[in-house]
């Protein structure tokens, strides 16, 4: 069959024309050419397709049910064609995104938004996953391109940042005056200005002995209800890595698999919950949280999109990571 490809093209169009010359025109090859490629056809087919006269040609039936058919295909085929053009026209696509719902409503939510609007055509589905798992699915094919924290990757992957963020320590003002009351009878010294402003370093004040005493933030994250992400949280080992490292040893953690309801839970004044700032903005300036101050700030880091190497150029993952580098 796929010998006989051209000459089915050239029957098709001398049958559809009912003319050997138009269909020479129309395919730009010679009147002798299109009758002998059918009469190649007619010899591969052992039959007769053209039932020929001094007034030309006329399909035979077996020309007819083979035309039937033909037609069909190569309707089909030029149907194929125009849709391929109208897609590569529009920049029509599908566009498989692996994020974790917190990286998604809080970073990638706002790139989504001037990506739909310049591609309104391309299909894109969103895939929730932590960063581990996200890699995961992106070397499994399940995904064309995550969104992740920066993190160490297999040599077949692609990091490219796109955003900066910095892990905080927050809580409520009323966790930290019950925390002052329940540990050693701290007080908290509500007349200092400095006190929920979130630049010292002592927090809560005691009086031991006529001595006055500050409780600090080592002595609140070790003290309190510190709510942390699960330990395989790639967010959670970056916090356990800085807690380590500046020796502090928390006495009673809760993990939560959610760093949205670390925020919440914070809010309501059910303990500390390391976060990152740039998620916590609006708790932030309402003032239903504060930020515990470090003498030493927890280390940067970066969000950015992870793909396989050598991708093909018409992804639009390509658009999707071309345009928010150039937001930066």
């Amino acid at each position: 069959m796929i010998d006989n490809l051209n000459y089915y093209r050239i029957f098709y169009e001398a049958a559809r024309t009912g003319s050997i010359s138009k269909a020479a025109e129309n395919l730009f090859i010679s009147q002798p050419a299109v009758s002998k490629s059918i009469s190649n056809l007619e010899a591969s087919l052992n039959t007769v397709l053209f039932n020929r006269s001094s007034r030309g040609v006329t399909l035979s039936d077996e020309g007819t049910l083979l035309y039937n058919h033909l037609k069909s295909a190569f309707e089909s085929i030029n149907r194929a064609e125009d849709e391929l053009g109208r897609i590569k026209e529009l920049g029509i696509g599908e566009l498989r995104i692996g994020v974790s719902t917190s990286l998604c409503k809080h970073i990638l939510l706002s790139y989504l938004k001037s990506f739909i609007a310049k591609s309104p055509h391309i299909k894109i589905e969103i895939d929730c996953h932590s960063t581990f798992n996200t890699i995961r699915q992106l070397q499994a094919g399940n995904v064309d391109i995550g969104m992740i924290c920066e993190t160490k990757l297999p040599p077949d992957l692609e990091y490219i940042p796109v955003s900066e963020v910095h892990d905080i320590f927050i809580t409520s003002k009323a966790y930290l005056e019950n925390l002052s009351v329940r540990e050693s009878s701290y007080e908290v010294s509500t007349d200092n200005p400095w006190l929920f402003a979130g630049n010292v370093t002592g927090l809560a004040k005691a009086s031991t002995d006529n001595k006055s005493v500050e409780m600090t933030t080592r002595d609140i994250l070790e003290k309190s209800n510190l709510m942390l992400l699960e330990k395989q949280n790639i967010s959670r080992i970056h916090i356990d890595k800085y807690m380590y490292s500046n020796d502090i040893n928390p006495g009673q953690v809760l993990e939560i698999n959610n760093m949205d309801l670390l925020i919440d839970f914070a809010a309501i004044g059910m303990g500390v919950s390391a976060v990152v700032k740039e998620f916590a903005t609006a708790e932030l300036k309402s003032g239903k949280v504060i930020e515990l101050p470090l003498d030493n700030p927890v280390p940067t880091r970066t969000i950015g999109f992870v793909m396989k190497r050598n991708i093909d150029k018409s992804n639009p993952s390509l658009k999707l990571v071309e345009m928010c580098t150039k937001m930066i």
